[in-house]
Order: C-alpha cells, then sequence, then structure tokens
C-alpha cells in the first residue's frame, strides 16, 4: 500500500512538469489575428511552437533590487567620469595644439630676419634687438619642443 501511495504522489508531482511540455500551436484567423493555443484548431491550418522554459537560477546568486540599483549608479558614475577625463584630456590637447601652432608661426617670423616690432613698457613701439631675438628664438623653439608632437617644420 505504501509503495501504492508514493507511486501516485509521484504521478501527480510529475503531472504539472507533463502538462507544461505540451505542444503550443499558432494559427491565423480570417481577420488576420493570430492565436496561440494548447488545442490543435479544428478546420485551420495551425504551426506547432516549441516552447523553451528558462533555466531556474539560484536565488542566492541574484542581486537585490537595490543592489541592482547601486551596480547601476556605479557603472553611470564611471563612465561620467570617463567621460570628463576625456573631454578634459581634449581641451589639453587642443590647448597645447595651438600654443605650438603659434610657437612655429613665431619661429618662422624670427627665421625669416624679418625685423620684429614691440611695444614697450612706456606705450612706445621699437624694435628687437639681435639678443633679444636670439633669447625670443630659444623661448619658441623651448615651446615647440614642448607642445609639439613632432619636431620643428621649417
Amino acid at each position: 500500500m505504501t509503495r501504492h501511495l508514493l507511486l501516485v504522489a509521484i504521478i501527480a508531482l510529475l503531472s504539472p512538469s507533463l502538462t507544461s511540455a505540451e505542444s503550443v500551436y499558432r494559427w491565423t484567423d480570417e481577420n488576420g489575428v493570430v492565436h496561440f493555443g494548447d488545442r490543435e484548431p479544428v478546420g485551420r491550418a495551425a504551426d506547432r511552437v516549441s516552447v523553451k522554459t528558462g533555466a531556474a537560477t539560484n536565488s542566492s546568486e541574484r542581486k537585490s533590487p537595490q543592489e541592482q540599483v547601486e551596480a547601476l549608479e556605479e557603472r553611470q558614475a564611471e563612465r561620467q567620469r570617463e567621460e570628463k577625463e576625456t573631454a578634459v584630456e581634449e581641451a589639453r590637447r587642443k590647448q597645447r595644439q595651438a600654443r605650438c601652432d603659434t610657437a612655429r608661426a613665431n619661429l618662422q617670423a624670427i627665421n625669416s630676419n624679418a625685423r620684429i616690432r614691440v611695444v614697450g613698457a612706456d606705450g612706445e613701439q621699437r624694435y628687437l634687438t639681435p639678443e633679444e631675438i636670439q633669447e625670443k628664438r630659444a623661448e619658441f623653439e623651448a615651446i615647440v619642443e614642448e607642445s609639439c608632437d613632432d619636431s620643428p617644420e621649417s
């Protein structure tokens, strides 16, 4: 008798899983509406659809909604930091390139033996002396060396 009850209990436990493994049918009615059902419709062509169930996940491995939100916020904050760092680096690169271009233009002007006129502290214009031109040339060469990625263009 106990074996009989055990067998009935096992069959009862397995019966829901057996019914969930049954086929599902899909068909379209005369109005073009798609229907699904567990029984094949009479008088209509129906496609048999295979139903796949997902694997069960261990609830201890799953993160709580609060943990998921915190992880999302952390990823967003990290992405914002990276974007900010990228923007700052891009601004520095552009500033360095502008400084390089200006220094190269000034160096080219000095190397062309042009007379360089400057405004003095008293507001009057004067020409640079050869010694001042040498100092400026060294200054612009240092800026080119520091700011430019490649050697100065001649």
